[in-house]
């Protein structure tokens, strides 16, 4: 565990791509069921040297392939608080994107509770209905042809031409990320401080728009729900408008001013 300083300097937790300026707001992203870290390489290229941006990598995959995964949300968010509370103190927004924005959930709890000044300013939370919804879902429990189905119908990454090595490699990491997400459960009346921001995709499959409003639930502070054109990955096609709203949020996090909420 350390600080992250320069690029291609990294902890295995935290990944960062560019250089920031001095004294910046920070941007950390959670990546969604079986995503990396390298998925949020071109919102870091959007926001250099205007705010540091940093990735998450989960263990099991990619480099930490050879680690073991953790088995729940609440231990991931155990983990990464710690490394975040080590970082040096800098306004600070979390973006989370389908499973990222539970872990991204859990650790802003963390870090309000025990290291409130490495606590995020705002939360924005992406493609994922609200904690306190629920919906019996089982896809960890399919075989790999189901999974791989699973990832299909929500556009996720193709891997129709990964060789069976490859997907020998990645399908334990997806079916782990589904057993924490599908086996999360949220404390009763669990919230956060910070305002949290919303974005959907208006046709996402596995969020409707009730279930992502009903994240105004987990927050004391404000709230705002944005609906976007799109799937479940919605925030790749929609990289331009997804980005505008985390520089609002960045700005208000380090004091500039926004346009007011929507909705």
């Amino acid at each position: 565990m350390g600080t992250v300083t320069a690029p291609g300097t990294t902890t295995d937790w935290l990944r960062r791509f560019h250089s920031p300026g001095r004294d910046e707001a920070r941007l950390v992203c959670f990546p969604h069921a079986g995503g990396s870290a390298t998925f949020f390489h071109p919102v870091s290229a959007r926001f250099a040297p205007a705010a540091e941006v940093l990735a998450v990598q989960y263990p099991g995959r990619q480099d930490r392939h050879r680690e073991p995964c953790l088995t729940s949300v609440a231990e991931l968010a155990d983990r990464l608080a710690i490394e975040l509370a080590a970082l040096p103190a800098r306004p600070t927004v979390f973006f989370g994107h389908s499973m990222g924005a539970l872990v991204g959930f859990e650790a802003a709890r963390r870090l309000e509770r025990d290291a409130p000044g490495s606590a995020p300013r705002s939360l924005v939370v992406s493609g994922r209905r609200a904690p306190s919804t629920r919906r019996p879902e089982r896809v960890h429990e399919l075989d790999d042809a189901g999974l791989l189905a699973e990832v299909r119908a929500l556009d996720g990454p193709d891997m129709s031409a990964l060789d069976d090595d490859f997907l020998a490699l990645v399908l334990p990491a997806l079916r782990n990320d589904y057993r924490a997400v599908e086996t999360y459960r949220a404390d009763d009346g669990a919230v956060v401080g910070c305002p949290v921001l919303a974005l959907t995709g208006r046709d996402d499959p596995r969020t409707t728009q009730e279930e992502a409003d009903a994240w105004r639930r987990h927050t004391d502070g404000g709230f705002e729900l944005e609906v976007m054109p799109g799937h479940h990955f919605f925030l790749v096609d929609q990289a331009r408008a997804v980005c505008d709203r985390l520089d609002e949020q960045l700005a208000l996090a380090h004091g500039g001013s926004a346009r007011p909420p929507r909705g």
